[in-house]
């Protein structure tokens, strides 16, 4: 009985198939009602328009972190205060457009009278350009908007965040690692919110996995404050 079980189970088994290509098209046809030709032209436009809109900026940072209010008071400020100093020294200052860490980061540039850039995506919540947002652009697709956002400038720097800060912020950490991008001074602001996450990294990733090689490790660079950020920027940029 047993050893009949076990060939019904194996003759099942081997019926088992996952078809990719079932997943993939409900995807498409749940993400608009569009045809699918005329949507690769709408993403090749997009792609084109972003391209043309970033490459007018000839010295920019990018500034990451929440969209929400979650955090001390400290975080939006530093942004603020980052942002102004950024715009102070020529640098356009680049964010996703949004409230939160973006907004305070584009305020701190528009009360400087630099560059407010921002780079928005359309969503059904919470992804209004913020009001000192002074030249913009607004993206359908995710992976259009990340991949303006990665190239768009000199230096990356990432405040707190969520899952968007995170997948930014590894993006482009990838893209150093694996060459596909020139080295690109990579910051993370907060020492408090950012170590835990570095410890993980370092012990777990790399000590006791060896998933990453020890230089991978220098890809990024921590600073607490504001103030420790832009000294840093100013250095591995070599502005005075």
């Amino acid at each position: 009985m047993a050893k009949k079980k076990k060939q019904s189970l194996k003759k099942n088994s081997g019926k088992v198939k996952i078809i990719p290509d079932h997943r993939i098209t409900g995807v498409i046809e749940n993400h608009d009602k569009e045809i699918s030709s005329w949507r690769l032209f709408k993403i090749i436009g997009e792609f084109v328009n972003g391209y043309e809109f970033l490459k007018k900026y000839e010295l920019a940072a990018s500034i990451f972190g929440t969209s929400r209010l979650g955090f001390h008071d400290k975080v939006y400020k530093d942004a603020q205060k980052l942002g102004y100093k950024l715009a102070m020294a020529g640098f356009a200052v680049i964010t996703g457009g949004g409230p939160g860490v973006m907004e305070a980061a584009n305020k701190g540039a528009f009360k400087a009278g630099g560059k407010s850039v921002g780079i928005n995506i359309k969503l059904p919540h919470e992804q209004e350009t913020n009001k000192y947002v002074q030249e913009s652009i607004e993206f359908n697709y995710f992976f259009v908007r990340k991949l303006m956002l990665s190239f768009a400038s000199e230096v990356y720097i990432f405040f707190p965040g969520g899952f968007g800060t995170l997948d930014e912020l590894f993006e482009m950490i990838t893209l150093v690692q694996t060459k596909k991008s020139k080295p690109i001074p990579i910051i993370l602001v907060n020492k408090e919110f950012w170590k835990p996450l570095l410890d993980w990294i370092e012990n777990q990733i790399y000590k006791e996995n060896h998933a990453i090689c020890k230089k991978d490790m220098d890809i990024f660079h921590l600073v607490d404050t504001a103030d420790d950020a832009f000294l840093l920027v100013k250095k591995l940029i070599g502005i005075k």
